[in-house]
Formats: C-alpha cells, structure tokens, sequence
C-alpha cells in the first residue's frame, strides 16, 4: 500500500514540475516580440545556448560521475544534442512568420504525435488508451486554438511565410519529442536526470553560440533587447529544463510532451493579457478541451 502512495506521489510529482516547466516556456514568445531588429535565429541561438551553458555547470558532478554511461551512449547523446540545437531556432523561426500563438500552437501541437511514434517505432512502446483519448481531445482543442488565432496571423504576414511558419513549427515539434525520448533512454541507462540533459545541451552550446557571431546583430543593441534575452537563457531555458528534466524521471515521454499542450494555452493567454492580441469563441473552447485532457491525463496511469 505504501509503495502506491508513494508511486502516485512521484507521479504528480513529475506532472508538476512539467507543468511549471511549460508556465516557464510559455511566456517566451511573448518576451521575444518586444525585442527589436533582433533575428529569431539570434533570440533561439543566445537563449538555449547560455540556457544550455548554465545546465552544463549546474550539472557538473552528474557529469563527472556519469562519464563512463555518457562514453557507452555518445550516439544518443550527439543526435538529442543536435535536435536541442534546431529546436530554438526552429521554434522562434516559426513564431515569427505565424504568430506567437500560431507557432507555439503547431510546435507543442505535434510534440505528442512525434513523441508516440518514436516510442512506438524506437522502444516498442504501447500508449494507453486513456492516452489515446486524451491526446484526440487535446489535439481536437489545438485545432480549435490554431485556426482561431491563424486568421489575424495571416493578414498581418506573406501566406507563405505563414506556412513556412507552421512547417517550422511540425519541425519544432519533432526536435522536442526526440530530446525528450533520448533523456528518457539516457535516464533509463542509468544517467542522472541532470546528466542525461545537460550532456545534450552541451552539444547544442557548442553548435548555437559560434552561430552569434553571424545571427547576433542588435541582440545587445538596447536595453530592452538585453533584459529580454538575459530573461529567456535564464528562466525559461535554464530553470524551464532543470524542472522538464526533473518531470521526466517519474513519467514517460509521451506523457511529458502531453502534458506540454499547456504551453501554447499559456502562450495565447498572455498574448492576450500583455500583447492585446484577441481569442475568439473557438479559441476558447479550444483552450477549454486543452484544460480537460491535461486533467484526463494527469488523474490516468500510464
């Protein structure tokens, strides 16, 4: 009886800190549309590249001590640190030709999707059928919010640009369901949480910051381009995964990027609030099914 108290314990455990890891998330598009002249490359380059930089020396001693494992699982360790560096530049890519809720929307939409197949296809992995419903719910709800909010990104853009935004945005999606799905393999073979995520933003740090020098114009052109790029390495980035990482040690993957269908929600709410953008009707009913299957999911087992 003990050991199910204390099964159900870590597992909100794991649901809470990757909920405040997506409430941390969330507000990055909003703080990257009040930069100006600033490249997205540059905001995704600086922001998980220092974010990636301060996880490495905060996670030092897991990685001493986990050398030998991290040896045994270099391949893993290079291909999730590859899609850790395509992530940011992707996802701010994808935001800023459709919209911040648009390109939060279609990146966090198809994480669950992507995250499904690989463990199905890679680990041989069955999701529940409780999954299966929730993420129909979900996905139904991301529909919803996607067109409600696709309409003013469009007139306010090129078309193309706009699906050139969305294709970003399924790219997104694929980069953040394999680096979930590796740190859980890496976790699985005996790493420490902190190890097995740190390792592969170290490998992204070496790709992203060289890339400043050609992408980095005016990231440090003013004062509010500072506070803003400071802001987004060392909350959402480097607090965000410390907490996605910790999640990750009691539940699986599949459920970690489900869970993360909150972040668009978040993400259009305070582009609302702050930005003064407008969610319609189906946006909200959108935003309601998201809210009922975070609760389906979050009451199942796996």
């Amino acid at each position: 009886m003990h050991m199910i108290s204390l099964i159900k314990t870590q597992d909100w455990q794991g649901t809470a800190a990757i909920l405040i890891a997506c409430l941390l998330w969330g507000t990055t598009g909003t703080a990257a549309s009040f930069t100006h002249q600033v490249s997205p490359l540059a905001t995704g380059a600086f922001a998980m590249g220092v974010g990636g930089l301060l996880l490495v020396l905060s996670s030092w001693n897991y990685l001493k001590r986990d050398w030998g494992l991290l040896k045994q699982q270099q391949s893993l360790v290079l291909f999730g640190g590859l899609a850790v560096a395509v992530y940011p530049m992707s996802f701010y890519s994808s935001m800023d030709y459709a919209g911040v809720a648009v390109g939060s929307v279609m990146s966090l939409a198809s994480a669950p999707f992507w995250s499904a197949l690989l463990e199905g296809l890679i680990s041989k992995t069955k999701v529940s059928r409780r999954w299966i419903f929730s993420f129909a719910i979900g996905i139904l709800g991301i529909a919803l919010l996607a067109l409600s909010e696709g309409h003013s990104a469009q007139a306010s853009s090129v078309a193309q640009n706009y699906n050139l935004g969305v294709m970003l945005g399924l790219l997104t999606g694929l980069t953040y369901a394999f680096y979930s799905w590796s740190t859980k393999r890496l976790i699985q073979h005996g790493l420490h949480s902190k190890a097995a995520m740190s390792s592969q933003f170290a490998v992204a740090t070496v790709l992203l910051l060289p890339s400043l020098v050609i992408t980095g114009d005016h990231l440090f052109s003013s004062t509010t381009n500072t506070v803003i790029a400071v802001y987004m390495a060392t909350i959402p980035m480097f607090l965000g995964y410390l907490a996605f990482g910790y999640g990750l040690r009691f539940i699986a993957a599949s459920k970690a990027t489900l869970l993360t269908l909150s972040e668009p929600v978040i993400a259009s709410l305070l582009a609302v609030v702050v930005v003064g953008e407008r969610i319609n009707t189906q946006g909200a009913i959108g935003i309601v099914l998201i809210m009922v299957c975070l609760f389906a999911q979050a009451k199942g087992k796996e």
